[in-house]
Order: C-alpha cells, then sequence, then structure tokens
C-alpha cells in the first residue's frame, strides 16, 4: 500500500457526548436534539463503551404506545417491547455496541459500518475506553485532499517504485480525485499493479489509465537496405 493510509485515529471526533447508563428517557432525549446527533455511546464508571443508545431505540416508545401487551408483566414480548417500557440509557441500549479501535483503515471502518448497517462508530482502546466517535462523515474526509496532494503521493510512492527507471516517461494528471495515467512504460506487466496501488490511495475516485509499451523500432526502408553489389564489399572482379 503506498504511503501510510489513513486511519481512524486521523478522522475522529475527539470530544464525544456520552451518557451514563443511568441517564433518563427525556435527559438522553434532549441531549439528542441539543447536539444533533443520532446516536450516543453509554459509558461505564471507568469510560468503557457497554452500548449505544440510538434514535431508533427511543422510538420503541412510540412505537408500541398503543399496541396492548401480549402477556403477563415481564414475559417475553415481541421484539422492541422491552426498550419500549425503558426509562433509563441502560434499559434502552444495544449492547454490546460496535466499535473499532483508532489504528483500524478507513476502508475497514466503512465495511464495518455497511455491515452492521451503523451511521457511526464509537473509537475504543484495547481496554475499551472510548477515545472518539467516527461517523460516515469522517470517512468521507479523505476526498477533501487537494488534487495538487494525490498527485504528489502518487508520483512518490509509485511512479518512483513501479516505473523507477522512467519516472519522466510517465505523467500523472489529477482532476476532481480523478487520476489519469498517460506515456510509455518498458515493462507493461507491472500497469495493472500500479493502477490496483494508485485506486488505493486516500481521495482518488477513479483512475484512468493509457499507459503503452515501448515503441516498436521501424523496419528499414529498402533503400537503406546495402545492395549486394556494394562497392566496398569484397567480390568477383569484373571486366569491363
Amino acid at each position: 500500500m503506498p504511503g501510510s493510509p489513513y486511519t481512524v485515529n486521523d478522522v475522529m471526533t475527539r470530544t464525544v457526548v456520552a451518557l451514563a447508563g443511568g441517564a433518563e428517557f427525556k435527559e438522553i432525549v434532549r441531549t439528542v436534539e441539543q447536539w444533533g446527533v443520532s446516536a450516543l455511546p453509554v459509558l461505564d464508571a471507568h469510560g468503557r463503551v457497554i452500548g449505544v443508545v440510538s434514535e431508533a431505540d427511543l422510538l420503541r416508545k412510540e412505537e408500541f404506545r398503543d399496541t396492548a401487551p401480549t402477556g403477563p408483566p415481564g414475559a417475553p414480548g415481541p421484539s422492541g417491547r422491552e426498550k419500549a417500557e425503558g426509562v433509563t440509557a441502560q434499559d434502552l441500549m444495544t449492547s454490546p455496541a460496535v466499535t473499532v479501535h483508532p489504528d483500524a483503515t478507513l476502508a475497514r471502518a466503512a465495511r464495518v459500518m455497511a455491515h452492521r448497517g451503523v451511521k457511526r462508530l464509537p473509537v475504543v482502546d484495547d481496554d475499551g475506553v472510548l477515545k472518539g466517535i467516527v461517523s460516515r462523515s469522517d470517512l468521507l474526509r479523505v476526498f477533501l485532499r487537494s488534487d495538487e496532494d494525490i498527485a504528489e503521493e502518487i508520483r512518490r510512492e509509485i511512479v518512483v517504485g513501479r516505473f523507477p527507471e522512467q519516472i519522466d516517461a510517465v505523467r500523472v494528471d489529477v482532476h476532481e480525485g480523478v487520476v489519469t495515467l498517460t506515456g510509455r512504460v518498458r515493462d507493461t506487466s507491472v500497469v495493472p499493479l500500479a493502477v490496483w496501488l494508485v485506486r488505493s490511495v486516500e481521495g482518488v475516485v477513479d483512475v484512468r489509465c493509457a499507459l503503452a509499451g515501448p515503441r516498436h523500432r521501424p523496419a528499414l526502408e529498402p533503400d537503406l537496405v546495402p545492395p549486394d553489389d556494394d562497392p566496398g564489399t569484397p567480390g568477383p572482379h569484373r571486366t569491363p
């Protein structure tokens, strides 16, 4: 992988609004409204993440407001009914929380979000202590890299490494994150790998490759081929 890949630590938000397990329902709603977030981590007394309360968890109370209980108090009910009856963060939270480590790559964080269907992830250390939070919008920040910055990384980390003898022959142009590679290279077998490496550079939107192999030496014209009876070539003596 070219350069040092961006990690969650590079883009996460470090100031995080979190809840204690005993936070009450209306306090949670007010916090969500005040900070404009869709989910809040829940911490134990040591700052470890024990769950997450989302807007979906809070809306269970409305979802089941006019639904009659299906059994005696305390009996298992439909999915979500227990949360509808909850009054504290510990009652309402989804646990265990889906988290990510600070040194995870952005690609890893994006895959976790997609697989688990969440919009943000608490960032925790090896002990589970909250260090920050990363959202979908945070992961998109890498696409704000300048075209010049992306082009420089590609030239330095990929062109020099894969085409060291032909640096001047490979042109790298970047426009709005789209990379165009042009020029001629001696060994075309490494071109697919180079394109894959360019695509892996943070901030690259797409790669267009027009790299070609070396030019073929043109065949000599007929009038440049030495004749058989070249005077400079020894041969049988001719008499006039």
